[in-house]
């Protein structure tokens, strides 16, 4: 990519250098039509130029998306990478050592199934995403129970109690609450928006899962207190493979495909979401079905 930006500029500054010739030729020939010639020559320039900017945005265009995959393929081995490895681990042990008692069995195995649902989660992401870019999914809608649908995710997803018995996920969900749409996408939109508020929150810090109805539209909500979004950022979060920093400095797990799909399959239900700050400190999301 770097070389062909070296070559578009080097094609830019010699096309100019021979049009600034020719035009200084063509006014030392013909002195009397110079008015005509300066000014065919701006609207050449004009045009030209015009040209060589929306070129070189596409390049830088390419060349970011270029990085984000690279971004994105490292992301993935490396999400791939830790739990393979840590289910491996755990059935090792269990296959070497006979004196493990049926409780630590049971907890090694517990461990391995989590691990295996957040791979599970991770191919998901990625097969909708791709259903999504080349316009394969239709989103088949059909009626069902959205407050069902939350607290088993926020069941699944709760990870562990801490001090005081204080659970990582709050949950404020209101009973009985029925929508029309897509089961399957919709799952994944709240799975992203509940997993993230997970990954960038400190360990036992408490984060807040809301669902209810409010003036005939159905709300859902994901507070955490964790880094926050700086303003910069919000509106390119939802861009497909984007994140904030980059692999080499970030800590928190990811591939960037998470709240894009979020934002496609929300634009599919005609839901709007939007991202706020937490106070102190922290992100919200908000969901708001029409």
């Amino acid at each position: 990519m770097k070389k062909t930006i070296i070559i578009f500029y080097t094609l830019i500054i010699y096309a100019v250098a021979e049009l600034i010739w020719w035009g200084y030729m063509l006014v030392i020939l013909q002195p009397n039509r110079m008015g005509m010639i300066l000014g065919e020559g701006s609207i050449f320039f004009a045009v030209f130029f015009l040209g060589a900017f929306y070129l070189h945005r596409s390049l830088n265009k390419e060349r970011k998306l270029q990085e984000q995959k690279k971004n994105f393929l490292l992301s993935v081995t490396h999400e791939l990478k830790s739990p393979l490895a840590s289910i491996k681990l755990l059935l090792q042990t269990i296959q070497k050592r006979e004196s493990l008692t049926k409780a630590q069995v049971l907890d090694f195995i517990e461990k391995s199934l989590t691990d295996i649902e957040r791979l599970d989660d991770m191919v998901e992401n990625m097969l909708l995403a791709s259903k999504i870019d080349n316009s394969s999914y239709t989103f088949p809608k059909a009626s069902f129970n959205l407050s069902n649908l939350v607290d088993n995710i926020v069941n699944r997803l709760q990870i562990s109690k801490c001090d005081g018995n204080q659970q990582i996920i709050n949950a404020e969900i209101e009973p009985k609450i029925e929508i029309t749409g897509d089961k399957f996408a919709l799952t994944s939109v709240v799975t992203n928006l509940i997993e993230n508020a997970v990954k960038y929150s400190r360990p036992c810090e408490a984060l807040e899962v809301k669902l209810f109805k409010k003036e005939g539209k159905v709300h859902f909500q994901v507070a955490d207190r964790g880094i926050g979004i700086a303003d910069a950022e919000k509106a390119r979060i939802f861009d497909k493979f984007y994140r904030v920093g980059s692999e080499d400095t970030r800590n928190t797990k990811g591939t960037g495909l998470g709240l894009y799909i979020v934002k496609q399959v929300l634009d599919k239900h005609e839901a709007t979401i939007r991202v706020k700050d937490n106070k102190p400190a922290g992100s919200i999301f908000e969901v708001v079905f029409g």
